[in-house]
């Protein structure tokens, strides 16, 4: 019997890129609006991207199958 390919989720798709050493990268919170009241040090540290931790690595990546 043939295995049945796992969909990717589209959430998880449009929020997640996998990294080449196995990482998974995401986009920072608090930068959607109302950035008039915090400073521009937060503001242009919000922009880089981040990693997901080691705790919801697994679970995210379960979202991710390929």
């Amino acid at each position: 019997m043939a295995k049945i390919k796992m969909k990717t989720l589209s959430a998880a798709k449009k929020r997640f890129k996998r990294v080449g050493n196995g990482k998974v990268k995401r986009a920072k919170a608090y930068r959607r609006h109302l950035l008039t009241k915090k400073g521009p040090k937060r503001r242009r540290q919000l922009r880089q991207g981040g990693m997901i931790c080691a705790a919801d690595l697994k679970n995210v990546l379960s979202l991710l199958p390929r």
